[in-house]
């Protein structure tokens, strides 16, 4: 489990998660990388079953690189207790993500054992991810390339609407003219 040995302050604001990655948004060490493409907090539980499912995949061949850190502590109150009283202790450790975040880079590995391994990888984490080799774009905004599912796809024809011209009857055609022995009969 990924922590800081030590920090200038103890407790930090929860602070925003707007805008798209600036820094480490290049796969700078490896040849294939997993990029987010949303903002969040991954704990360093998280980045560590990442890891573990990783490793495990490429079976202890090539080599990875975890490009994110758990910097910000994140506190909590106990259980059962009133409000007030200050703000909670530090629980864990999360690392700011951010849209187009390098988070995990591999090499020495065919792209099919890192594509599958990167995949397993990325069902650990609480954010949208995508696979991208070195050199490709980064940015978080290009669609993410899945398989076709003919089932999964849903589409949706517009409705062909027929428009009837509808005549609007004059008084005139609508009731017959009475006539002036009609009038005198009744």
């Amino acid at each position: 489990m990924l922590i800081p040995k030590r920090v200038k302050r103890r407790k930090v604001q929860r602070g925003r998660m707007t805008g798209k990655a600036t820094k480490g948004n290049v796969v700078a060490y490896g040849d294939y990388g997993l990029v987010s493409l949303e903002p969040g907090w991954i704990t360093s539980n998280q980045i560590e079953a990442a890891r573990i499912a990783m490793t495990r995949y490429i079976k202890r061949g090539g080599q990875v690189w975890i490009d994110i850190f758990p910097h910000k502590p994140v506190t909590k109150k106990p259980a059962e207790t009133r409000m007030g009283s200050g703000k909670g202790s530090p629980e864990y450790w999360v690392a700011v993500v951010k849209p187009g975040r390098v988070m995990f880079e591999m090499a020495g590995v065919s792209e099919e054992v890192a594509r599958e391994a990167l995949r397993l990888a990325m069902h650990k984490l609480p954010v949208q991810c995508k696979f991208v080799k070195k050199g490709e774009a980064v940015s978080p905004d290009a669609p993410q390339q899945r398989e076709a599912n003919p089932a999964a796809e849903v589409t949706q024809a517009a409705p062909a609407v027929e428009t009837e011209q509808v005549t609007q009857a004059t008084p005139e055609a609508a009731a017959p003219t009475e006539t002036a022995e009609e009038v005198t009969s009744l």
